[in-house]
């Protein structure tokens, strides 16, 4: 019988166990009078005990009563949390959410990102994780990370991709490399050189886009070292091994001896893209997409 009972009873009992009167708790409730009698009957029967004392003059909870009322609270209670929580989550303002990203981004806006998110957010559990773009675009296919900032991905038909940054590339020179003295050096002007670069795993929009620029310049870079950490790169391109193209950001790594030029035209630009799992899209997603677009200030491109 207990499989009968129902919030509503115990929301009844609540009201008359506060008031002790029938006519104030049944107003209070909505209700008429007869129906709420009736229900607490029926609640009576369905605990298998008398829940109130009733005389012409006044009703008292008995012993009975009393325990119930206790654990009935706790129950509303408890109802009214979870319903919270679930409001909260279909809001996008609580959960968890795993966030890649890769190392240079951090030297753009994504920590005033993250700030944002947790001021406004703090029931939201983010957990961050630094992944180079390759292994994130893997990380999402597979369900490992629910969002990821990756650099010039390509298109993929489960992902939803936004752009949300732009970045400048530049030329990586030893500061006594014959080029660095000069005020302006093109992409052409490296075609002799050796390249420092990083694997095509790695960064694969990137990788491609370094290639695309030397190629439209009129060469095949000669790379004779390649590296899996960008300030490993820097620290070749300083070790006078090689030249490099690298984000701009790399210029906040702090090498001393390292001369960064800027890439003539519109060539001489990375894009950050956001992406995500199209059948992944969850409120809590669309949530800290709201604060990545509004501090990055881009739009859908």
């Amino acid at each position: 019988m207990i499989r009968e009972l129902e919030l509503r009873h115990l929301r009844y009992f609540a009201i008359l166990a506060e008031e002790l009167h029938f006519g104030r708790a049944a107003k209070r409730l909505g209700i008429a009078q007869p129906p709420l009698s009736q229900q607490i009957r029926r609640l009576e029967e369905l605990v298998g005990a008398r829940l109130l004392d009733r005389t012409s003059r006044r009703v008292q909870l008995t012993d009975a009563g009393r325990s119930f009322q206790v654990e009935a609270a706790r129950v509303l209670a408890g109802v009214e949390t979870a319903v919270e929580a679930a409001r909260r989550a279909s809001r996008g303002e609580a959960g968890s959410l795993r966030v890649a990203f890769a190392a240079t981004v951090m030297f753009l806006a994504l920590p005033q990102i993250i700030r944002e998110f947790r001021d406004r957010y703090p029931r939201v559990q983010l957990d961050l994780r630094e992944m180079p773009t390759g292994p994130q675009l893997a990380a999402l296919l597979e369900g490992d990370i629910d969002l990821g900032f990756v650099r010039e991905p390509g298109p993929d038909p489960a992902l939803e991709i936004v752009t949300v940054m732009r970045e400048p590339l530049r030329i990586a020179l030893h500061k006594g490399h014959r080029l660095a003295r000069r005020a302006r050096v093109t992409v052409a002007d490296l075609a002799t050189e050796p390249f420092v670069l990083f694997p095509q795993d790695l960064a694969p929009g990137l990788h491609r886009q370094v290639m695309t620029i030397c190629r439209e310049a009129g060469f095949a870079p000669r790379v004779v070292e390649e590296s899996r950490e960008l300030y490993t790169s820097v620290s070749l391109v300083e070790a006078g091994i090689g030249v490099s193209i690298l984000p701009a950001s790399v210029e906040k790594l702090g090498w001393k001896h390292v001369r960064y030029l800027p890439i003539p035209g519109p060539a001489g630009e990375t894009r950050i893209a956001a992406a995500w799992r199209k059948d992944r899209d969850r409120p809590v997603l669309q949530a800290f997409m709201g604060v990545v677009m509004e501090v990055a200030g881009m739009s859908h491109q």
